[in-house]
């Protein structure tokens, strides 16, 4: 049995529904998010050519909504802290609905910019809420399959863009956000009916409101940077910001590189496509493995995987190969993001565990800015594929060097305390 359900089977009723429940609203929401954060990058030469920009202007488009992940992920993050991650979620997923929405209305470059920042700021803001209520509805001993679980619906709402992009987009560029802004505005109100907020949060606000047993949270600078976590913080933040590097260059520039090739517009969907049911089932699989493997064997997996598919995405010469490159990279860049979100919660207590994976995860944002900008810039100079490829593998590795440290230094501090 999984040993999800087998925990579910093993707590009160009430408890167990309260967490399916959680899990499965988060998995939505997480669908819409892989849709949206997809979207761009479906729509990009559509758009490119309905408002006449080169690559270096749509590196701009591509990295405006990811810069607005970042301020999201750091205000979103704190403020679930202090006032719940459910109603800072449902705002969030407003938000991203909205300006998704006001994507397809924009007149000229100024404004699309505008709409694919304030889209960014919803993103941000709802990843770490959705990380933290999953982690906590399931607890220490499964989280990492419940944050896979919740976070696979990432990719499969972008395989999801990816279909909808196989309908063409050099006319009919603005249905994938019609689609990304429609759809979350049916799902807040059932956020707002069924989601349950957190039971770590719930019990702090009670023993705050009782008076017992209350502990002061502390700032955010003593719970990122005090007591120990300075360490795992700084590190966590320089792999989380190589590895979304790598990720949102694929997700951005991957379609617009395919053509690049030579191969048609519909050939590079299917690439996506591809690439996202890796991702999927690589965010299944990482999952599963992260509550059997040690977490060092799970990062050193996660990190070869990604240079061997940046590999593979530089010299594959042929269609075939191109869909088998865009499934490897899918399943280790895309699905091993799961190795960090999995592991960030467990070095931050609960006052700012919201605040720690926010903080993160805005500065992995960063990193995902960076990356469409540079393959951006690149290609606007003449470097092809193979070159934006080679250039990635540095910062992987970096990434891949940060992690093991972080968990080299944990693992002696376990011996330490036995």
């Amino acid at each position: 049995m999984n040993p999800v359900a087998e925990s579910l089977e093993a707590a009160p009723p009430a408890q167990a529904i309260r967490t399916k429940t959680t899990i499965g609203l988060c998995f939505i929401v997480a669908l819409l998010e892989g849709l949206d954060l997809q979207a761009p990058g479906i729509a990009g030469p559509g758009m490119a050519a309905a408002f006449q920009l080169d690559k270096a202007w749509m590196g701009w488009i591509f990295g405006a909504g990811i810069l607005g992940l970042l301020p999201g992920a750091l205000v979103g993050g704190r403020l679930a802290d202090r006032i719940g991650r459910k109603w800072v979620l449902i705002a969030a997923v407003i938000l991203f609905g909205v300006f998704s929405i006001a994507t397809a209305y924009a007149w000229d470059a100024i404004s699309l910019l505008v709409a694919r920042f304030m889209t960014g700021v919803g993103l941000g803001a709802a990843l770490p809420n959705l990380i933290a209520l999953s982690s906590e509805a399931a607890g220490p001993r499964h989280r990492g399959l419940a944050v896979s679980l919740m976070y696979c619906g990432v990719p499969l709402g972008a395989s999801l863009a990816a279909l909808i992009g196989l309908g063409g987009f050099e006319t009919g560029w603005k249905t994938v956000f019609f689609v990304g802004g429609i759809a979350p505005l049916l799902v807040a109100p059932l956020l707002a009916f069924w989601l349950p907020e957190s039971a770590a949060f719930r019990e702090r606000q009670q023993q705050r409101a009782q008076g017992e047993n209350a502990i002061a949270p502390p700032s955010l600078w003593q719970g990122l940077f005090k007591e120990g976590s300075a360490v795992p913080t700084l590190l966590l933040w320089v792999a989380y910001f190589f590895t979304l590097m790598v990720v949102y260059m694929l997700i951005n520039w991957l379609p617009s590189l395919i053509i690049g090739q030579g191969f048609a517009a519909n050939q590079a969907n299917l690439v996506m496509f591809s690439l996202q049911i890796g991702a999927t089932l690589g965010t299944l699989a990482l999952g599963a493995l992260m509550d059997r493997l040690h977490p060092m064997l799970m990062t050193v997996l996660t990190y070869l995987g990604i240079l061997a598919a940046l590999m593979a995405l530089g010299a594959a010469a042929n269609f075939n190969s191109m869909l088998g490159a865009g499934f490897i990279a899918g399943f280790f860049a895309v699905g091993g993001q799961l190795v960090l979100y999995a592991l960030a919660p467990l070095f931050y207590q609960t006052e700012v565990r919201a605040s720690g994976v926010g903080s993160a995860v805005a500065v992995g944002r960063l990193g995902a800015m960076t990356g469409p900008l540079v393959a951006g810039h690149m290609l606007a100079t003449g470097a092809g594929a193979a070159g934006v490829m080679l250039a990635s593998a540095p910062g992987i590795l970096l990434a891949a060097c940060a992690m093991s440290y972080l968990l080299l230094q944990r693992r002696r501090q376990d011996l330490a305390l036995n």
